[in-house]
């Protein structure tokens, strides 16, 4: 079992020596600090507005389906003589 761990981690590495000698060899494209923080600040502001939405209209809906539980029970107990 050491030893299959051992031929993982090797083949592990020698992948990493390979991918890196790869990268090196032409032109990489960058990108700016201000547009990957603008990336990552529009993606957390987009995904507590999706989160906020999604609440308001659950409890509203939740809200709606416990009125109606109530009129149901009063509705029925006014039709008993």
């Amino acid at each position: 079992m050491a030893n299959a761990g051992f031929l993982v981690f090797l083949l592990f590495n020698l992948l990493a020596i390979i991918m890196a000698e790869d990268t090196d060899s032409g032109p990489c494209y960058r990108i700016a600090t201000g547009a990957l923080a603008g990336v990552v600040l529009g993606d957390i502001i987009l995904t507590v507005f999706i989160v906020g939405v999604t609440y308001c209209y659950a409890s509203k809906r939740r809200c709606r389906k416990e009125n109606a539980d109530k009129v149901y029970m009063n509705v029925r107990a006014n039709c008993k003589p």
